[in-house]
């Protein structure tokens, strides 16, 4: 008798299913199928969908267009979660349909704070001194 290997990380049929919802989610948002006053002002980026493993759960990454006017985008979602949970469980033919739960996704921010540190003169000067020592 085999034993499974315990994989690291989701398995490809997991991230299959999260890349179509994530298609899915985006085309529904870029079309303006969603009839809501924000939705309809606010491009709205859906950047990333975690699947749960047993695909019953799906964390939706999102960020409107220049980050502005987040936390309204983000409760216009929440407020038609419903819809958007049919019109992907329709889409997608699969036993069960995914809850969504809709967060703004800060790799954006992350990654410019860490830009601004790089480029902070300090850390340049320390950066051209441990060059100019290894040669």
């Amino acid at each position: 008798m085999r034993h499974k290997e315990q994989s690291e990380g989701p398995s490809v049929r997991v991230l299959r299913v999260g890349e179509q919802v994530r298609h899915i989610l985006s085309e529904i948002l870029a079309r303006g199928d969603v009839h809501d006053d924000i939705l309809a002002t606010h491009p709205v980026s859906v950047t990333e969908v975690r699947m749960s493993p047993d695909l019953r759960h799906a964390t939706v990454f999102v960020k409107p267009l220049l980050g502005r006017d987040e936390e309204a985008v983000l409760k216009a979602l929440r407020t038609n979660t419903a819809y958007l949970q049919r019109e992907v469980a329709h889409r997608i033919r699969m036993k069960y349909a995914a809850k969504l739960k809709f967060l703004a996704d800060e790799s954006f921010d992350e990654a410019s704070h860490i830009d601004k540190l790089l480029r902070d003169p300090k850390v340049l000067r320390d950066l051209e001194g441990g060059e100019a020592e290894q040669s």
